[in-house]
């Protein structure tokens, strides 16, 4: 359980664009076998980050960069769990994001 808390604080500490990145990768991640269906979270977290940032938009993101160490450190804490640790850590960060694009939303 201690796994899980780190990794979930570690997503309260970012911000939401970096939440749909790590979704993303999440969603593509051959290592993470969430029991969620992949394909359709993909495409949603997609448009969701299209819509919010201009560089995810209109340039090639190479998640390899040292611009996202915290991204990457995630995913590999992440691979490190159970199963069942990686969905309950999945299910945190897809209600988080629902939750932060909600806010926004009524911002708007």
């Amino acid at each position: 359980m201690e796994k899980v808390e780190y990794v979930v604080n570690m997503i309260k500490d970012m911000d939401i664009k970096d939440k749909l990145r790590l979704a993303i990768n999440m969603s593509q991640s051959s290592f993470l076998p969430i029991q969620y269906d992949k394909k359709e979270r993909y495409k949603y977290f997609d448009k969701k980050l299209r819509e919010i940032d201009e560089e995810y938009r209109t340039t090639l993101i190479n998640f390899a960069q040292t611009k996202y160490f915290n991204i990457n450190f995630t995913i590999a804490k992440l691979i490190e769990m159970t199963k069942e640790e990686q969905n309950q850590v999945a299910l945190f960060l897809f209600n988080e994001i629902k939750l932060e694009l909600n806010k926004v939303k009524q911002a708007i």
